[in-house]
């Protein structure tokens, strides 16, 4: 029978199982719909705002007072209470009172008027980022703030003019702008590469599942026996991936328009160009998948070994941890998931503004994983072929031992005792 025709059995009796199972659908249609906006909902604020939080004064200064009023004023924190100790501070954050606290020591205004270096402790709720951000960045604005006041002072202010004061207070002037994400919003850094992370793990836990259920049905064979198209390897292969990639493409259409345009996330790159790059992605997860679903067994196997990879993956992407900072072994790690590749070409494309010139290594990354899965997945579908045309009638002689039938024996080689003779 010609591959063609090979390919459309496979196709077809894989879209009858895994539309029979429940489980695979939640990851394949669930999964894909619900969590972005699950996600956006979490972080649809972008910022947050007057973080409590509380403050431990135990200098009880001018300078203590001015660094608490600024913090206070500033958009990011609130001051929610002002605690004798730091005690009473940490029964209120246990309380989700506030969510940080401050603490001013004893020695801040002697160390300024002295010279030394003194230090103001932040503490932080870190359930959450936006909690450590909102606590440490307006801490760290005002507390140089206050430095260029002190070192006018340290320097006899009296003797010079105010343009000589300007200088002094700041040799440099420099300006902080956040390229690609001006308002430093977590939605716009957060959601996008985790739309592209979303559909990988999605697809891996879905096929996992269908893996799981066809060794299961099969007395342990990962193909159906007596089907006809599965004896081919490159048949089988084509065929799983026919039934994920349209569904999968339509699904990250349906990311881009109804959570990238519809909640106006950074969409400033060509749409034809992300296209271009979404094919080749989609391609290499579903290879990939199909390779990785190898070491499945039960149904429950695939979230057993695959939920917990989603947060490292999205470090090891570079998305939420530099790069240039990741260890060479594990760099080389994330080269083996086309997840890696894919958040940031989705990333450069849709929130920089990139083009598929500008995402090329990385689109050519993923056709050499869509090919290399590819080989890989052939070799190992024809091992568990040949496996089947060995070991094959196993399963059969298992349902016959579990379903004996009415004056039939359990064992297919023991034949019935002779009956005991009659007495005359």
């Amino acid at each position: 029978m010609s591959l063609l025709q090979d390919t459309l059995n496979v196709w077809w009796k894989e879209v009858k199982e895994m539309s029979h199972d429940v489980g695979v659908l939640i990851f394949f249609l669930g999964l894909p719909i619900a969590y972005p906006l699950v996600y956006y909902y979490v972080y649809s604020t972008e910022l947050s705002r007057d973080i409590p939080v509380a403050v431990v004064d135990e200098s009880h200064s001018d300078l203590s007072r001015e660094f608490i009023r600024k913090l206070d004023a500033s958009p990011d924190a609130a001051v929610r209470a002002r605690c004798a100790d730091m005690t009473e501070a940490r029964l209120l954050m246990e309380r989700s009172d506030v969510y940080g606290i401050i603490r001013i020591p004893s020695s801040f205004l002697d160390d300024i008027r002295h010279g030394r270096q003194t230090r103001i402790a932040a503490y932080s709720d870190v359930s959450s980022l936006i909690y450590y951000k909102s606590i440490l960045l307006p801490c760290s604005n005002i507390a140089q703030d206050m430095n260029k006041g002190i070192k006018i002072e340290s320097i006899g202010a009296t003797a010079l003019s105010d343009r000589e004061l300007d200088i002094a207070r700041e040799p440099i002037t420099y300006e902080h702008v956040m390229l690609f994400n001006p308002q430093g919003g977590y939605a716009s850094f957060l959601i996008p590469p985790i739309l592209m992370l979303i559909i990988q793990q999605a697809m891996v836990l879905g096929l996992g599942m269908a893996m799981g259920r066809t060794r299961e049905k099969n007395g342990g064979l990962a193909i159906y026996r007596g089907v006809s198209g599965y004896d081919n390897p490159m048949a089988v292969i084509l065929g799983k991936v026919f039934v994920v990639f349209p569904l999968f493409f339509f699904m990250a259409l349906y990311m881009y328009v109804f959570v990238i345009l519809g909640f106006d996330l950074p969409h400033v790159g060509s749409y034809w160009s992300w296209v271009g790059m979404l094919v080749p992605y989609i391609l290499a997860c579903s290879c990939f998948t199909i390779v990785c679903t190898g070491m499945i067994y039960r149904r429950e196997d695939s979230m057993l070994i695959f939920v917990f990879m989603s947060v490292p993956l999205l470090f090891l992407s570079g998305m939420s941890w530099p790069s240039v900072s990741i260890p060479p072994v594990w760099k080389f790690v994330s080269w083996l998931f086309p997840s890696t590749f894919g958040l940031n070409a989705h990333v450069k494309i849709l929130s920089m503004g990139g083009n598929i010139a500008t995402v090329g290594h990385e689109v050519t990354c993923l056709w050499i994983q869509t090919i290399g899965y590819f080989i890989i997945a052939c070799w190992l579908q024809k091992a568990q072929i040949a496996y089947a045309e060995r070991h094959g009638s196993v399963s059969t002689a298992i349902e016959r031992m579990k379903s004996p039938r009415d004056g039939m024996a359990t064992d297919p080689q023991e034949t019935p005792p002779p009956p005991a003779p009659q007495k005359a």
